[in-house]
């Protein structure tokens, strides 16, 4: 048997024996993946982290593999507690937690430093399968209510309407918004921030990129919300005098909901062609020099592999 068939030999055991321990942590999740609308994503990260592992198995390292059985039983030991206390307490983002642990411990006890490198990201993913804590999630889904209630209404106000802010309602002549907790935005931004890490985890861009787009993830979730409660609130007025306007407004409320993801997707899209359009990346630069014949030269030392148009434009004016 190669080494490789005993390497994937020895990882699929190892898997085997933690889905076994996990088991009814795995379980929980499921339920919770099922039963709550803004976690139902958590169904495909396995599958994209597995998809990740995959992609992953062929990186060349450049770190020794030498396993690090310290540091690894030490996490090892600390994630059994873990699981031990989440279960006993039926905190179920405890028990998350704790498997996350110890598939990092299995990672440093297998393949140390080159372990790590290689598949830190799909270990790190996984984190999106695990629910918040219930008292973080009411605390968000709070804030992000006020948030949208506030942005919402200046929105409906620039639209020539006399909206007005009432704690979550929002006040528009007759018409009553209320904004609840269903519309606060929270699974819109989970499942959101899930796609952005996912799409920055695929991409072959420079970190800059990267970092810019994780950075935009936040707002563009936000933004999505904003303008389905404010459509939506347009629509209240603009049908508030339809003999069947309850059928209507139900359909188009049902129908923002739906148009959120690909809207928020859209968005992050063209970000992402702003920036291959804006920004040059370059595996290497190449600078010119004046030789004794007046004929410019390539220099080979390395460059920044992140590059403007202005600066490139700049220097092969100076060139010239």
């Amino acid at each position: 048997m190669s080494s490789s068939a005993r390497a994937l030999s020895r990882a699929g055991l190892l898997l085997a024996v933690v889905s076994w321990v996990y088991w009814p942590t795995l379980r929980e999740l499921y339920d919770t993946w099922v039963n709550h609308p803004e976690y139902s994503h958590g169904m495909l990260v396995p599958f994209f982290a597995l998809y990740l592992v995959y992609r992953r198995s062929n990186v060349p390292v450049t770190s020794s593999a030498k396993p690090w059985p310290v540091a690894g039983f030490g996490l090892l030991f600390l994630a059994i507690a873990m699981r031990l206390a989440g279960s006993a307490t039926s905190f179920l983002p405890l028990e998350g937690l704790s498997l996350i642990l110890c598939l990092t411990a299995l990672a440093m006890l297998t393949g140390g430093r080159a372990g790590l490198g290689r598949f830190w990201p799909p270990i790190v993913f996984l984190l999106f399968m695990i629910p918040l804590p219930y008292e973080a999630s009411r605390l968000m889904g709070a804030e992000l209510q006020r948030v949208g209630t506030m942005a919402s209404t200046f929105l409906l106000q620039c639209c020539g309407q006399p909206a007005i802010a009432e704690g979550n309602r929002i006040l528009i002549s007759d018409v009553t918004l209320n904004v609840v907790e269903a519309c606060s935005g929270l699974r819109m931004l989970v499942t959101f921030i899930a796609f952005a890490v996912a799409a920055v985890l695929l991409m072959d861009r420079h970190w800059i990129v990267k970092g810019l787009v994780l950075g935009s993830a936040i707002p563009i979730a936000l933004l999505t919300n904003v303008l389905r409660i404010t459509t939506t609130g347009l629509a209240h007025v603009w049908l508030h005098d339809s003999p069947s306007k309850a059928k209507v407004l139900d359909f188009i409320h049902d129908f923002n909901g739906w148009m959120m993801m690909p809207v928020g997707l859209t968005f992050l899209l063209l970000e992402l062609w702003l920036f291959k359009h804006l920004l040059i990346e370059r595996s290497e630069a190449i600078s010119y020099q004046p030789s004794a014949v007046s004929q410019p030269q390539p220099n080979t030392r390395a460059k920044p592999r992140f590059t403007s148009v202005i600066r490139c434009r700049s220097v092969d004016r100076g060139n010239r």
